[in-house]
């Protein structure tokens, strides 16, 4: 790779992952605001305010699909700017939200342009990168988002502590801002060769809508209870509702996701075993802040930053497992870290109570769950896009992060349905076994799932490699000083 080529390469992955790091800040951050947001909005219900989190989670999921296609057809680049500027005018709403519901409205506007981020962020960054680099980089990539993870409560609850609960949201406009500039002057555009222009729209809703009633049900089913008719008809309409997407994408000559891309083993096991480790991960993660207050009578302050450790360690296993995943590939290091996440849970069942106790009770299990997180999360991207062709980077990256962000929300959902408003600090630990349970059951599977089913080599794709096909501005020189790098055109 030539030191130009390198340098531009680096500058998309600069770019990229602070975009990332700002977005997926968005899912853990709200964790640490949930009291702030109830006392703010108190006419609002537990299950009203859950949307905050729920709906940007579920618009993102209903949109990325679209946003893939359109990333692969007018330009990746194109779409991951407009991206910015939703995401940065969602966040602006957010923060200045009158009432809860106007929130909700805010952060799924805020949807629409973090749905963009994500495959058209990542086409970009494997399209800079020749296939013997695209590993690390991913590493990089997911190491930067699991920095986001552990920086998110604590970076929460000093925005909360110093200026209110609109700050989480107010804090992505500038970091927006300066992402839009850099990337339109760093990143060069590309697009998928062969993407047709007619596409099957009317998937959109069919998946929006099985997906939405579905969540529904999970959030709603403690109130309704779990075998209520209300319940019971809203799985039926979101099954449904669901499989008329994936029979009409199979019938339908221009699909808006090609299932084809399912006959990749490894894009199948790597997408089933994304939503074993998400339900884990994030059922335990956007609970535990609430808990570490309500129970231990922690600070959101103190609280953020006793969470912090384990995550920063994933982040810094990531980067070295990306590496190492260009070697002895990514079946036997996402297998490690399902074994990590299954002792982790056990340390939290044997040792946290309702008496405060740092080392014992949270560190070393949280420890323990970041090795699992940093042998999984961006080993999980870089498993599922290993045998896909450029020219789909686009649309496997969309279907790809639906399922994250699907298994994100379901997490959220049950996590916030199974720890509900307990009556004092037994029930609420009792609550949190049940979590702790769940995720301990998810992370076991994720081991049997590599260990029997990922396939060791690459294998011959079904779909006609079809290379993406890069734009060049000319002449472009790049311009290197101690405070800026820029383009002169």
């Amino acid at each position: 790779m030539d030191p130009n080529a390198q340098a531009k390469a680096n500058r998309t992955l600069l770019v990229t992952s602070l975009v990332g790091f700002m977005v997926a800040m968005e899912i853990t951050i709200i964790s640490v605001a949930r009291d702030e947001l109830a006392q703010a909005f108190p006419s609002a219900s537990a299950a009203t305010l859950s949307w905050v989190i729920t709906g940007y989670n579920l618009g993102v999921a209903s949109l990325l699909l679209p946003a893939g296609w359109l990333a692969d057809r007018y330009g990746r680049k194109r779409v991951f700017l407009v991206g910015l500027v939703g995401f940065a005018v969602g966040s602006l709403l957010s923060g200045f939200a009158p009432s809860a519901s106007f929130l909700i409205g805010a952060r799924i506007l805020q949807s629409v342009g973090g749905a963009c981020q994500y495959p058209a962020g990542l086409a970009l960054l494997l399209s800079a990168f020749p296939r013997d680099r695209q590993q690390a980089a991913i590493g990089i990539w997911g190491a930067v988002a699991g920095l986001a993870a552990a920086l998110a409560p604590s970076l929460g609850a000093l925005l909360i502590q110093g200026f209110g609960w609109r700050a989480v949201f107010l804090v992505n406009v500038p970091v927006a801002v300066w992402a839009f500039v850099a990337g339109r002057r760093w990143i060069e555009e590309s697009v998928g060769e062969g993407v047709s222009p007619r596409v099957d729209l009317l998937s959109v809703p069919l998946a929006s809508v099985g997906v939405g009633v579905l969540l529904l049900a999970v959030v709603q089913g403690r109130d309704w209870g779990w075998m209520s008719p209300a319940t019971l008809i809203s799985c039926l309409i979101g099954v449904v509702f669901f499989l008329a997407f994936v029979v009409r994408s199979r019938i339908h000559p221009e699909p808006l996701f090609d299932l084809k891309l399912f006959r990749l083993r490894s894009y199948t096991v790597a997408n089933i075993g994304s939503v074993f480790f998400l339900v884990a991960f994030f059922s335990w993660l956007i609970v535990l802040p609430e808990y570490l207050q309500r129970v231990w009578g922690w600070s959101v302050l103190k609280s953020g930053f006793a969470i912090a450790p384990g995550p920063l360690l994933s982040s810094a296993l990531s980067v070295t497992n990306g590496r190492l995943a260009g070697r002895i590939g990514h079946r036997p290091i996402l297998m490690v870290g399902g074994i990590f996440g299954v002792f982790a849970c056990l340390l939290h069942l044997a040792f946290t109570g309702t008496t405060p106790n740092f080392l014992g009770g949270l560190l070393f299990a949280n420890l323990v769950m970041g090795a699992a997180a940093g042998c999984s999360f961006s080993m999980l991207v870089g498993a599922s896009m290993r045998d896909v062709q450029p020219a789909r980077f686009g649309m496997a990256g969309a279907g790809r992060t639906t399922v994250f962000q699907l298994a994100v929300a379901v997490g959220v959902a049950v996590a916030i349905g199974v720890v509900g408003r307990p009556d004092g600090p037994t029930e609420a630990l009792s609550n949190m076994r049940i979590v702790w349970w769940i995720a301990l059951v998810m992370y076991a599977c994720q081991v049997a799932l590599f260990a029997v089913a990922y396939p060791s080599e690459p294998s011959n794709p079904p779909m006609r490699e079809q290379p993406a096909t890069t734009s060049h501005r000319s002449p472009t020189v790049f311009l290197v000083s101690p405070l800026v790098f820029g383009t002169r055109e």
